[in-house]
């Protein structure tokens, strides 16, 4: 569906009816399918014929949803599966061995530096971990085995902005794929691979469904790098759920009307805070203050809908904040309907070292604020609420 603009392929991309010819995309329950003889049953599980086998890693609805997210990313093909975490660790096991090499930017989220840190270097893959805007870094960090450079753009939660093109050819050069978290900007703000990533990984958990209802993830990009992933997801089953897929698959409908009333609200928010006593700083790309407010411009179509705040007075102070909010729920999750409020230090980012958090710029006076439909005054004056706490 190539000629459609990005709202049709939203609502259109990936439908494929059955005999009763719904109109709404259909949701198959069910874990294996019926042959019809014991030819196609060996001709399916060869490959030598298309069509369904078994759920673990074929299913008509995930394939709606891969299709739907391809279509939008500007993807070859794309791979769904049971959170963003598995998506990062598919990708890791698809293109990696021991004694293969990381590259990867410090402002990734606690999970992912866990991932790659911790448990991938348990079975022989090394990362280095450089500063994230920082290129001549990650040129020098390249070794001769290195196989993937791996960035988040915006960064979580200081919504740093990496350039994805510079990035790409150095990856490129070395010989190693560039993938990038998208789950900040998502396809409707932003389409690293137009600017040169090979892959893109997303958290569909946050605004791809975008009603904080169930968990996914996905891998979409160049179709050698997802049929690996593929293969893996087929033995090792870190799959979706049929169910899942499909309530993903009737959030992206309406991807970019959320994104851009969200984004819009959380760059008014932002820069009310940056003229609030008290805070220190405000960290978003849609602000003229944001280091790389020119590239976003460049890069996205908005500053997006999630912004930090650092307050004087560290953990304690911060804590405060959080408590003295009514309305904005505290928790850890975001790209919901419902704006949250939460302090990285010790949630999403609690796992890792001190020494790693402020490698990565994460005091204890930090939160993060991710944007949700709720009325800007509304908002505005529950973060007020919680600055005179």
């Amino acid at each position: 569906m190539t000629p459609y603009e990005f709202d049709t392929l939203a609502v259109r991309a990936g439908i494929a009816r059955s005999q009763f010819n719904e109109h709404s995309e259909a949701l198959y329950l069910t874990s294996s399918f019926v042959f019809e003889s014991a030819a196609q049953a060996a001709a399916r599980f060869s490959g030598e014929e298309e069509g369904n086998v078994y759920a673990r890693f074929s299913n008509p609805t995930v394939t709606a949803m891969q299709q739907r997210l391809a279509a939008l990313e500007g993807a070859e093909a794309c791979v769904a599966t049971a959170s963003g975490m598995s998506a990062i660790l598919s990708l890791a096991m698809a293109t990696l061995q021991a004694g293969d090499h990381i590259v990867a930017s410090t402002g990734l989220f606690g999970a992912t530096q866990q991932l790659f840190g911790t448990i991938l270097a348990k079975f022989g893959v090394e990362t280095s971990f450089v500063p994230a805007t920082d290129l001549a870094a990650y040129r020098a960090a390249v070794r001769p085995r290195t196989r993937l450079f791996f960035v988040e753009t915006p960064s979580n939660p200081l919504t740093e902005v990496i350039d994805i093109a510079a990035v790409a050819e150095i990856a490129h050069a070395a010989g190693a794929i560039l993938a990038v978290d998208n789950c900040f900007c998502t396809p409707a703000l932003q389409r690293p691979l137009e600017l040169g990533a090979d892959v893109v990984v997303h958290s569909a958990t946050k605004y791809l469904d975008g009603q904080g209802r169930v968990l996914g993830g996905a891998v979409a990009g160049a179709k050698p790098v997802v049929d690996e992933v593929l293969k893996f997801l087929r033995t090792a089953g870190p799959s979706i759920s049929p169910f899942n897929a499909w309530v993903i698959l009737k959030g992206l409908e309406t991807l970019r009307i959320r994104m851009e009333a969200q984004s819009a609200s959380a760059l008014e928010l932002a820069g009310w805070l940056e003229r609030q006593p008290g805070v220190v700083r405000v960290h978003y790309p849609g602000l003229a203050s944001h280091p790389q407010h020119a590239l976003a411009k460049r890069q996205q179509k908005s500053g997006g809908a999630i912004f930090s705040f650092e307050v004087a007075g560290g953990r304690e102070r911060a804590w405060q904040v959080v408590d003295g909010t009514r309305m904005i729920s505290i928790t850890a999750n975001l790209g919901d309907t419902k704006t949250t409020i939460t302090h990285p230090a010790s949630t999403t980012h609690g796992r890792i070292s001190a020494e790693a958090r402020e490698a990565a710029g994460i005091s204890e006076g930090l939160l993060r604020v991710a944007v949700g439909l709720e009325s800007l005054e509304d908002l505005r004056a529950d973060l007020a609420r919680g600055l005179s706490a």
